[in-house]
């Protein structure tokens, strides 16, 4: 079993940058392939980013496509996400998942969900 904690949101201002943290527990993280997804208030959730087992392979949803980087330290059991030229429509919570495989965007495809973490970006 995977837990996952969130850290590093935040208000910030529109152009600004934010880099988000994702703790996991468990022995078996290198294992997973990992991915962020976000939820806007009145908005169904979303895939974001997503980064292999060996952080060798990477995809991006096309709103963040040159804006944010995931990568991720397997030695720490922690992947990151940098959000750069953020915009007020970056505004959500944040989600680090687990288990999301190569190719997928389906909430119902995640092993296992952190709780979240807010990002505002103010105009």
């Amino acid at each position: 079993q995977v837990q996952l904690v969130e850290s590093g949101g935040g208000l910030v201002q529109a152009g600004n940058s934010l880099r988000l943290s994702c703790a996991a527990s468990g022995r078996f993280f290198s294992t997973y392939h990992m991915a962020w997804f976000r939820q806007a208030p009145g908005k169904e959730r979303e895939f974001v980013s997503w980064i292999s087992r060996g952080g060798d392979s990477t995809r991006y949803a096309d709103f963040v496509k040159g804006r944010f980087t995931l990568s991720r330290d397997n030695a720490e059991k922690k992947v990151n996400l940098e959000m750069n030229s953020l915009k007020r429509e970056d505004t959500a919570v944040y989600y680090c998942a687990a288990g999301l495989p190569p190719g997928s965007t389906a909430l119902r495809h995640v092993s296992y969900w952190g709780q979240g973490t807010q990002v505002t970006v103010s105009s």
